[in-house]
């Protein structure tokens, strides 16, 4: 199998998202604003002994006595306050009801005629791997075959587990690297496990924990990118070189393949199962968060490992995948005659032979309105979700040798259609369509035949008939519109009452899609709240340029989209000041944070979850070094001031007004340090502003490390939400 890496999983926490439409006049994102923005700030200072910022340093210390002896002080505050109200409990026994639901879809890849599938529900609480049969899988009965039980794991090992995923080894799919995080990190043990014995191998491949990966090259051989000791990582704790690792051996025998540097991203190793059977060692060295070279390296006759060879591609750019023996990229700069956002193919053939791409073929372009949003390959097909205003449309392409042709699959339109799991030896794909008020349906779609198959649907967990969902589109400042969600009861009153959410995210080139999520609509939408999703720049939803229109120092466009929103649903009387709440998380936790300090006037409840907040020393802290191509370098003149001049941490005034925020976070998030939220609470206590805290001591970057926990940490935002933004009684 093709193994490419996705590099924005290393930052992003799922976003918990829930259309008469107004056209767009004009959605350029690459807009005349393109020069430094510092917004007009007082540039606060803080030299209050006890109350500067290196006082705050102990706080950095993930496990310091001090410092969690003052987050369980805020985490008691916090649950007494909001436990104390009789909706929190009626709010997570509904989460509860949903997250432990059977009646989910059990979301599945297909491999040598099964499919796989991780569960989890009330009596699975960390989960279970498990298969069955495609004909099983498709009928109102699945028989399942459990694999692996990580409950029963966990506790005859005394482990927090939390599963990750596997990697197996093709065509039996018998051997699988397991990897376990010790309470939702990051980083991860990696064990070799058979899905024959449900054992894992005495004296098999296993890693001590670590961020980074291994693939199987055959099966007594890995390719190996983890901690190898000193010297082995990056600045941003990521890999820095790549081994091959023979079974039987110690990994300090493990002969080395390649390696970037120290201030890289990080080094990723993977093998590529080509569709003509051939394995292929290829590396990705990722210069920065968008800036990467990727090398093959031949395998010799006499097993020994060639010098790499690196593919003439543009920096930014990524590999989808291979069909055909054509290398399928997506374009994220000019290159060639092909614009931005274009997704292009040339014969890795003709690579290996000597190291150029003479000839390049054109796969899709999408127009200014246009994206691509996700990609799979199957033997027969490549299959491409497009999204046109952020609403999306499922294809299916060929390569005839010559030339890509293209044609309109028959699936939904009216919200997203996502391609799922695809396996290049196989013809079976999966893909799903969904929007904010209808279940999500998984389909089984067979790329030879075109036979589509309904496999799989979610039960209405909320009364939809009752609700509307519409898109309009705010004007920024520069005049760019910005494409909007609103979900709502259909009879509310435009009055300004309304209680209000905005969520947002904005960084990455995420794109956020009309989604059904039973939470939000049970929890918040049934009860009468309003959703509004927002699709600003710094996200994927008009293709790279969308996102680059708020990079470093054009940051603060994506901070004005927000804040265009907001103004618009006021000017509409969907809701006001008083009655509106916004939420974020990760980058979406950086947003929430600058709303709060740059305009506080606008809100009255700030969820902000897992957040990056301390804008100077974010490089410093766990991952965050590997996002300055996203943020800039605080220790850049220019980058730095405009650093300073937005980071929450340091804008945060004695003399302001703010709502009452809610941070979220993690201690075992090895992602987002959790200290961004620690400091910022601490500097708003410093001052005298009211706010509340909670800080899951398992969990990582998604703040949750079972199901129990996600439905508390739902019930308690939701409670919060209610409490400061319904109308009064």
């Amino acid at each position: 199998m093709l193994t490419i890496n996705n590099k924005k999983a290393l930052f992003l926490v799922s976003a918990i998202a829930l259309s008469a439409c107004t056209p767009a006049t004009d959605n350029n994102a690459t807009s005349e604003t393109t020069m430094t923005q510092i917004p007009q700030t007082n540039m606060l200072e803080y030299n209050t002994p006890g109350q500067t910022d290196a006082d705050h340093l102990y706080l950095e210390e993930v496990l310091g006595d001090k410092a969690l002896a003052e987050v369980k002080d805020w985490n008691t505050r916090t649950l007494d306050k909001l436990m104390a109200d009789p909706l929190f409990t009626q709010l997570q026994s509904e989460a509860l009801s949903i997250l432990q639901s059977k009646d989910k879809i059990p979301y599945v890849s297909y491999r040598a005629g099964e499919v796989f599938n991780f569960w989890q529900d009330a009596e699975h609480v960390r989960g279970i791997w498990r298969k069955s049969s495609l004909e099983s899988y498709l009928s109102a009965n699945t028989q399942w075959q459990t694999i692996l039980d990580i409950d029963a794991l966990a506790a005859a090992e005394e482990k927090n587990w939390v599963y990750k995923g596997v990697d197996c080894l093709a065509p039996d799919y018998v051997r699988c690297m397991v990897n376990l995080s010790d309470g939702g990190k990051d980083a991860v043990v990696r064990r070799e496990f058979n899905t024959s014995t449900g054992k894992f191998i005495d004296k098999g491949f296993v890693t001590a924990e670590s961020k980074g990966g291994m693939t199987w090259l055959n099966e007594n051989t890995m390719v190996v990118g983890v901690d190898f000791g000193q010297g082995t990582m990056t600045d941003s704790g990521y890999p820095m070189l790549a081994k091959l690792w023979q079974r039987g051996t110690s990994m300090d025998s493990a002969t080395e393949i390649g390696r970037g540097e120290q201030t890289d991203v990080g080094y990723w190793a993977s093998v590529w199962e080509l569709s003509d059977g051939r394995h292929e060692i290829f590396t990705t060295r990722a210069i920065t968060f968008y800036d990467s070279e990727t090398y093959w390296f031949a395998q010799n006759p006499d097993g020994t490992i060639a010098p790499g060879k690196k593919l003439p591609l543009p920096l930014q750019s990524s590999i989808s995948g291979e069909f055909k023996g054509q290398i399928i990229v997506k374009l994220a700069e000019d290159w060639r005659d092909f614009a931005s956002g274009t997704l292009v193919s040339f014969a890795i053939d003709d690579f290996m032979a000597d190291g150029k791409i003479e000839n390049v073929n054109l796969v899709y372009q999408p127009d200014e309105k246009s994206s691509i949003e996700n990609i799979g390959t199957t033997k027969s097909k490549v299959l491409l979700s497009i999204y046109r205003d952020v609403t999306g449309a499922a294809y299916e392409f060929d390569f005839n040798g010559e030339q890509w042709t293209s044609k309109k699959l028959d699936f939904p339109v009216n919200g997203s259609v996502s391609i799922g799991s695809t396996n290049e030896k196989e013809d079976i794909a999966f893909i799903s369509s969904e929007s904010f008020l209808t279940p999500d349906t998984l389909y089984v779609y067979n790329t030879q035949t075109g036979e589509k198959t309904k496999a799989k649907s979610l039960p209405n967990w909320f009364d939809a008939s009752t609700m509307v969902s519409e898109q309009f589109f705010a004007t920024s400042t520069d005049g760019i519109k910005v494409p909007y969600f609103v979900v709502r009861q259909k009879d509310i009153k435009f009055d300004g009452t309304n209680p209000t959410l905005l969520y947002g995210y904005g960084g990455f080139e995420v794109s956020l899609n009309p989604t059904y999520s039973a939470t939000r609509g049970k929890l918040w939408v049934e009860r009468g709240g309003v959703f509004v999703l927002s699709n600003i720049r710094g996200g994927g939803e008009y293709g790279p340029k969308w996102h680059q229109a708020g990079l470093k120092t054009k940051r603060q466009n994506i901070y004005d989209d927000f804040i265009a929103v907001a103004e618009d649903l006021i000017a509409k009387n969907v809701t006001s000041p008083q009655h509106l709440g916004i939420e974020g998380g990760s980058n979406g936790g950086l947003l929430m944070g600058v709303m709060y300090t740059q305009r506080p006037d606008l809100f009255n409840a700030v969820v902000c979850a897992v957040p990056l907040l301390d804008m100077m020393r974010y490089h410093t802290l766990l991952a965050g070094a590997s996002w300055m191509g996203e943020y800039g370098d605080p220790d850049d003149a220019i980058e730095g001031a405009f650093l300073r001049s937005i980071s929450p941490y340091h804008n945060i005034d004695p003399e302001a007004n703010y709502p009452e925020v809610f941070f979220i976070t993690s201690t075992k998030d090895d992602r987002v340090h959790p200290a961004h939220a620690r400091k910022a609470a601490k500097r708003m206590e410093d001052q005298g502003h009211a706010f509340l805290y909670y800080e899951n001591i398992d969990g990582g970057h998604s703040a949750a490390a079972n199901l129990k926990e996600t439905a508390k940490r739902l019930a308690l935002q939701h409670t919060y939400l209610f409490e400061k933004l319904q109308r009064s009684k």
